[in-house]
């Protein structure tokens, strides 16, 4: 059947997913967990679907698909389980059935729409991953004209409500601010779940429905990462997980189990009480005011051997006062429960109930499982400020997750990892132990996997070559040296725009494109300026467009043709030396003494620069340079590491080469 599903799918790619969908097969029929490195224009979501329809209809067994981004969440949904199923269905036992799950967060409640719960406050604790994930809205309109107030929005909202058959906010086009939004959804802690009066038009509840009875379920890291924090029943039962887009695992499931705590965040969760639970919190206000004046004077900066005593004190005193409100939230033993839900009661003992596990996480012994730091807005870069302007605020992060996606995601099922870029320096070792796929710390054995590299459509020597300034001073603090803005413009001129400019901070995105717009005669769009998705549509429409940008332009930008014949890549993107949770885990690697540089810092620069120099080449008419503005690319001893991460182009140091080479394709137009 593999031969013929994927003769009948593959065309030009066929080679390709038949030995993706041949691993695949042979991985769930053994048990073996698979890391296959796929690269872009093999069709690797086609070589993952076909074992795994087959296997979910033939076997009985339910599969989990997953990815990071909502366009390839809608790709697999739309396009390609659909084709699939109709090229294999007359191999199968029965039609395969197909189902698209989400957190909470991203649907509209009927019962809030309805006028069920309080919509005069906010939701001050979004579980981790309700609102994050496959899903980026980004402001309801970006054409030049006033944005609809926040009212015409919700009233938008209630409107499409009546007539959604999903209630899923990505089909709501356009789409609407995240304040809008909660205006008109909970979360899962919320929810009145089998109390809720109009339970039976529940979309999410609709979705799990759909979800436990589906062959196949596509749903987004984000959900993965509250899945291996432990939480029950967030996914269906399953024997096999598809990971799409794998190099985003680990971080998706760092966000999920990050927490924080903060004065604002406190006294929300104190009036939520107050309003709707009538309860007395004058310990949980002065619990809040002295953490707000130890907080305050806390340094911005990470602390390697848990709280500082005063600041574990104050967390304590928070978490014994918000014990304190909740029991009083609680219904009195022997009190008949009202007819008509309280939605505000449950709003309340949800913040409360929330803030409660956060002070209680925070304020244990240190362990050594998560990284504890301070941040303030304008402080170290490491955080924005959801809830009020200048409030300093804790956070914990787990130290490393590996040992919870082999616990709560890969027991007792089979794991299939996939993504263009896994194989770092020649090996999927670094990425393989993020999986949990490496032996645990206590000494447990390492789980049976294999990688396997599929190989790509594309000749990369032929259509691409990497440039290395060799000649450039080593990068420093600065946005961006005269040195490499004169390189910027000279390659940029010799390319006639046609320019991807990915930057390693805002700061030297918004200083380049300035400096372009005053030197060269081109037009030079930067992140910021629109929304990113108009962008990169005016980048893609007109070939002399040159468009700078950082994190959101290095993943993700499929701009085949003549518009994107230059990457630029100002500097290795080496994590900052700030960073909390990386400088813990390459900590952590020294002190079991292994090479924390390499295994954090290197690994993520390797991810990036794959991710980054993959934006070059998208078809196989694509030709281009990957322009690198970092000697230490050739310098230093890592880079052959970082080279051989990147596809395989013809490398140089010679700027006349790759100029000449961007003149001769600007020429050809």
């Amino acid at each position: 059947m593999l031969d013929l599903a994927v003769g009948r799918l593959g065309g030009a790619r066929r080679d390709g997913q038949h030995a993706m969908a041949t691993a695949v097969a042979g991985s769930i029929g053994s048990g073996e967990h698979l890391v296959v490195q796929a690269g872009t224009g093999t069709g690797k979501s086609l070589g993952y679907l076909v074992p795994a329809v087959r296997h979910a209809v033939a076997a009985d067994e339910r599969v989990v698909v997953s990815t990071a981004t909502l366009a390839l969440q809608r790709q697999v949904i739309t396009r390609d389980l659909p084709l699939v199923a109709e090229a294999i269905g007359a191999e199968l036992p029965r039609p395969a059935s197909i189902a698209l799950l989400k957190g909470w967060h991203n649907y509209v409640c009927v019962h809030k729409v309805a006028g069920g719960y309080p919509t005069d406050e906010p939701t001050l604790f979004d579980l981790p991953g309700e609102t994050a994930g496959a899903t980026d809205h980004p402001p309801a309109r970006a054409d030049g004209r006033a944005a609809p107030s926040l009212g015409e929005q919700v009233v938008r909202v209630r409107e499409w409500a009546q007539e959604t058959e999903s209630g899923d906010r990505d089909d709501l086009v356009p789409g609407v601010s995240d304040k809008a939004w909660r205006q008109v959804s909970v979360t899962a802690l919320e929810c009145l779940g089998q109390r809720c009066p109009l339970l039976a038009e529940c979309f999410p509840d609709k979705a799990r429905a759909a979800a436990r009875e589906a062959d196949v379920v596509v749903t987004n890291h984000a959900m993965l990462g509250i899945a291996a924090m432990g939480s029950p029943g967030v996914l269906p039962e399953h024997d096999v997980l598809v990971v799409d887009e794998a190099h985003e695992l680990a971080d998706r499931v760092t966000a999920a189990a990050t927490v924080d705590l903060s004065v604002p965040a406190i006294e929300g969760a104190a009036r939520l009480a107050r309003r709707h639970g009538g309860a007395a919190t004058e310990a949980l206000d002065a619990a809040s005011a002295a953490f707000g004046t130890v907080v305050g004077a806390l340094p911005a900066e990470r602390f390697p051997d848990g709280l500082p005593d005063g600041a574990r004190d104050a967390v304590a005193a928070v978490r014994d006062a918000a014990r304190e409100v909740l029991s009083r939230l609680k219904p009195e033993t022997g009190v008949q429960k009202p007819a008509t839900p309280d939605t505000g009661l449950k709003m309340a003992q949800s913040a409360m109930l929330q803030l409660f596990e956060v002070a209680e996480r925070m304020a244990g012994d240190p362990t050594g499982h998560d990284v504890l730091w301070c941040s303030r807005p304008g402080e170290g870069g490491w955080t924005a400020d959801r809830f009020g302007e200048g409030a300093s605020r804790l956070h914990a992060a787990p130290l490393g997750v590996a040992g919870l996606i082999r616990t709560h995601l890969l027991t007792e099922r089979t794991g299939v990892f996939t993504s263009a870029t896994l194989a770092l320096g020649g090996t999927f070792d670094a990425v393989a132990r993020t999986f949990g796929l490496g032996g645990g710390s206590d000494g447990e054995e390492a789980p049976s996997w294999r990688g396997l590299d599929v190989g790509s459509p594309f000749d990369y020597p032929r259509q691409g070559i990497l440039y290395v300034a060799k000649h450039l001073p080593t990068p420093g603090r600065d946005a961006a040296t005269e040195h490499q803005l004169d390189e910027i413009a000279t390659l940029v001129e010799a390319a006639g725009g046609r320019t991807l400019g990915l930057f390693s901070s805002r700061r030297a995105a918004v200083a380049a494109a300035e400096a372009m717009r005053e030197r060269l005669d081109v037009p030079v769009l930067c992140q910021g300026d629109d929304q990113l998705p108009t962008l990169v549509r005016e980048f893609a429409d007109d070939p002399a467009t040159c468009l700078f940008g950082t994190l959101s332009l290095w993943q993700g930008v499929d701009v085949p043709g003549p518009s994107c014949q230059l990457v630029l890549i100002d500097r290795i993107p080496f994590p900052r030396p700030d960073d909390p949770v990386r400088s813990a885990r390459a900590r952590a690697v020294e002190a079991a003494g292994g090479n924390g540089f390499m295994q954090v810092s290197a690994t993520h620069a390797a991810l990036l620069l794959a991710q980054g120099a993959g934006r070059l080449v998208r078809s196989t008419t694509d030709r281009g340079v990957v322009a690198v503005l970092d000697p230490r690319l050739v310098t230093a001893r890592y880079g052959t590491f970082l080279t051989r991460s990147m596809p395989g182009f013809w490398q140089t140091t010679d700027r006349e080469v790759a100029a000449a080479a961007l003149r001769r394709l600007a020429a050809l137009g």
